[in-house]
């Protein structure tokens, strides 16, 4: 089965109380599918500009990742700068330079339209609604948005989560999106709209999966240092569609594992600035911390 990712692909400014890069690969299509890739073959639909360094493309092909998807047009690439506070829960976005993805006008690879699974990255909901007319009968389809789309199109938004299998979120977007302060009530609001599935980010303490049928948690993984957060709510996704899309399932058992697998590519995206740890990762790193996380929480 194929996985297809949607959002941006970019070239990031990360600060951090203890160190700080310029001109990194980043953007949530690149963790994601960095993420995917070691579950199934994985299509990137996103735009960069003529500006976007070689040495990034190679990166991305040595990985084996699909770029027919991703167009390059006439301007400069999406950009973004990241500081974190101390506590590396917190971060404040020192620019947007939207760039080429102004006039993004996305277009799905033929050969990735049909039975694929797709996530939707954080970006425009009109973009994520364009995307969804393009792929016919997606197996499944995980969305993620931000702050900014629920306060400046929330309408927009509220008709992706309705087309949605699951729906990924951390809990003040959730909040923010409901208008509801408790957060189980502000879930169940958002299953209302259609999702099998709400994935609840945590940060440090990992993820929490709500479908209809009740609650599954899994923690995060205690790590000595955390060098950099970003990025790990799109690799959480990558892995967890990827999962799915290996496995060819989405029952119970198979979600539960897909969010484990998620929390795991996550944990290893903080280890590193930018995608480096998540270049290097393999398969085998991943399931001996999956091991690791099924003992964590084995018990009788």
């Amino acid at each position: 089965m194929t996985v297809v990712v949607i959002g941006t692909v970019g070239i990031d400014d990360i600060e951090t109380p203890m160190a700080g890069v310029q001109g990194v690969l980043g953007g949530s299509a690149t963790y994601a599918c960095m993420a995917a890739r070691h579950f199934a073959p994985t299509t990137l639909t996103s735009v960069v500009g003529d500006d976007f360094p070689p040495a990034f493309r190679q990166q991305l092909e040595r990985l084996a990742i699909d770029l027919r998807g991703l167009a390059v047009a006439r301007g400069k690439t999406f950009r973004w700068g990241g500081r974190y506070h101390a506590n590396l829960n917190q971060r404040d976005t020192t620019f947007v330079d939207l760039n080429v993805l102004r006039d993004f006008d996305p277009q799905v690879p033929r050969h990735a339209t049909s039975g694929s699974y797709v996530f939707l990255g954080n970006t425009d909901p009109l973009i994520q609604l364009r995307i969804l007319e393009q792929v016919r009968d997606p197996r499944f389809v995980v969305v993620d948005s931000m702050n900014f789309w629920i306060q400046s199109k929330r309408d927009a938004l509220a008709g992706v989560f309705r087309r949605a299998s699951v729906v990924v979120l951390n809990e003040e977007e959730i909040r923010l999106f409901s208008g509801i302060h408790g957060l189980p009530r502000a879930v169940a609001s958002l299953l209302a709209l259609g999702p099998a599935a709400v994935v609840v980010k945590r940060g440090e303490y990992g993820a929490a999966m709500v479908t209809r049928d009740g609650w599954f948690f899994a923690p995060g993984f205690p790590l000595h240092e955390v060098v950099d957060p970003t990025g790990a709510g799109d690799s959480f996704a990558g892995a967890f569609l990827g999962s799915l899309a290996e496995c060819g399932r989405t029952d119970p058992e198979a979600l539960r594992r897909a969010v484990v697998y998620g929390s795991v590519a996550a944990s290893f995206t903080v280890e590193a600035f930018g995608v480096d740890r998540l270049c290097a990762v393999t398969r085998a790193d991943l399931d001996a911390r999956f091991g690791e996380f099924h003992r964590m929480v084995a018990f009788a």
